[in-house]
């Protein structure tokens, strides 16, 4: 792939390879010319810059190349076919050999690396599907079991990592993908669903957005508040996806999820109007997921609300928007305050969210920020205990303000641990450790007495505001 400005498009001008607006979206298939409209368009919706899987083109509408090799292109495609899921397998089967033990940033790390391949994996299906027009259905399914499998098992480290939006840097429909398919299946686990069931629902999750790639890019990728003409056009792509999965033979109950998504219990969704009683099960779950990950993500238009707010929403159901069932099973799941969330004690501490009680969803486990045990693991808490009940979610500001105050502490702590170390392999303890003391005399006692990890330490916020 190498990348070409815009302005060396011209009319009628055609390349031996596929244009795209990323490594995502196709924009022009090889040996298709690129038209005015088209250059019109990028220009109106300021892309700058294309990535270009080839070279101008120079003979005809084969697309012949002055470097290219047939056969090898052939064993490269067949290649990147047999190895779309082969990264998910060996990462899932390095998490599995990795001895983590009860250390919780081993694990959370061990996650954080299948969830990003997942995510590649996600990007790699619809790439496929762009270019090649077929998906490994097989595949597919393995992959979203062994995702199933990984979700019961580590759930509240995933949704933790469901809480930085900014994790991933990719397209926003490979995140909101990924994002939706881990919660859907998190919250089929509630549900309590049988695993064939789970893995038609993490399939159409994973796929509930490709009928996107029969629109024009620039529609879905702008920066630009959308036209009434350009909504739409997107409110076609349910059907788009629809016909795609049916010509593909996937099951009708993955047809119907795709189909159906954004339909409404009050009948106003659409592409049909349909209502709850007449939509799939799989559809209404993922319209619950869908929306909550809509409103609690960023997109080129809009930013993001706290997954508070998004809960909160989705609770007050307004219109009868949703199933009660479903809105209930995501609450029991992610809790009034998601995991992730950093939040303001009634004792004056600041925590982070690390765990739900599924009975109730008021008062989850947290975590101190800034405090650890006599041992070093870190301090949980029970907000169901009234002296620990949460006041309030944290700004953003106040939770940038706070993390950057616990890394400087961190560091702080090393710099005094280095000189400790220092002084206790020195060749002669005793005229060493003096020199050592004249050098840092303040530094090393003011370290000891800020920040000895046996002390608590109240954190009072309100200096942020």
């Amino acid at each position: 792939m190498e990348n070409i400005k815009l302005t060396a498009l011209t009319n009628k001008i055609s390349f031996t390879g596929d244009l795209y607006i990323d490594n995502l979206f196709l924009l022009a298939p090889k040996s298709t010319p690129v038209s005015q409209e088209l250059i019109n368009a990028l220009q109106l919706w300021q892309f700058e810059e294309l990535q270009l899987d080839g070279n101008v083109s120079l003979g005809g509408d084969i697309g012949v190349s002055t470097n290219g090799n047939k056969n090898q292109d052939n064993s490269e495609e067949n290649k990147q076919k047999e190895n779309l899921g082969s990264s998910v397998k060996k990462v899932l089967e390095d998490s599995r050999a990795i001895n983590i033990a009860n250390d919780e940033s081993l694990r959370l790390n061990m996650v954080k690396n299948v969830y990003l391949e997942y995510a590649n994996y996600i990007e790699s299906v619809y790439t496929h599907y762009s270019t090649h027009k077929e998906i490994n259905q097989e595949e597919l399914s393995e992959t979203v079991q062994e995702l199933c499998i990984f979700v019961k098992d580590n759930k509240r480290f995933l949704l933790r990592l469901l809480s930085d939006t900014s994790l991933i840097n990719k397209n926003f429909l490979v995140i909101h993908s990924l994002r939706c398919t881990v919660l859907a299946i998190a919250t089929a686990l509630q549900l309590h669903m049988p695993l064939s069931k789970m893995i038609e629902l993490g399939v159409c999750c994973i796929l509930h957005e490709i009928g996107m790639l029969q629109l024009p890019p620039q529609i879905y990728m702008g920066s630009k508040q959308l036209t009434p003409g350009e909504k739409a056009m997107i409110s076609k792509h349910p059907v788009y996806g629809y016909s795609i999965v049916k010509n593909l033979n996937f099951p009708t109950t993955i047809q119907l999820g795709i189909l159906e998504h954004h339909e409404k219990e009050n009948g106003t969704g659409y592409p049909r109007r349909l209502p709850g009683e007449k939509l799939s099960y799989t559809a209404k779950i993922i319209s619950v997921i869908c929306s909550y990950e809509a409103i609690t993500s960023k997109r080129n238009y809009k930013s993001e609300r706290s997954s508070l707010d998004g809960m909160v929403e989705l609770l007050l159901n307004k219109n009868n928007t949703y199933s009660p069932d479903i809105v209930r099973a995501l609450l029991h799941t992610v809790s009034l305050y998601p995991i992730g969330t950093y939040v303001y004690l009634k004792n004056r501490k600041i925590a982070i969210v690390t765990d739900t009680v599924s009975d109730n969803p008021k008062c989850p486990i947290v975590q101190l920020v800034t405090e650890k045990k006599a041992d070093g693991s870190p301090v949980i808490l029970e907000t169901e205990n009234p002296e620990y009940a949460i006041l309030r979610v944290l700004t953003k500001q106040e939770q940038s303000d706070v993390l950057k105050i616990v890394e400087e502490k961190r560091k702080l702590i090393e710099e005094a641990q280095k000189i400790a170390m220092e002084l206790n392999t020195s060749s002669n303890p005793q005229n060493e450790s003096q020199k050592q003391e004249e050098k840092v005399p303040e530094k090393k006692e003011s370290v000891k007495a800020t920040l000895n990890e046996n002390e608590t330490e109240e954190v009072d916020i309100s200096f942020f505001n």
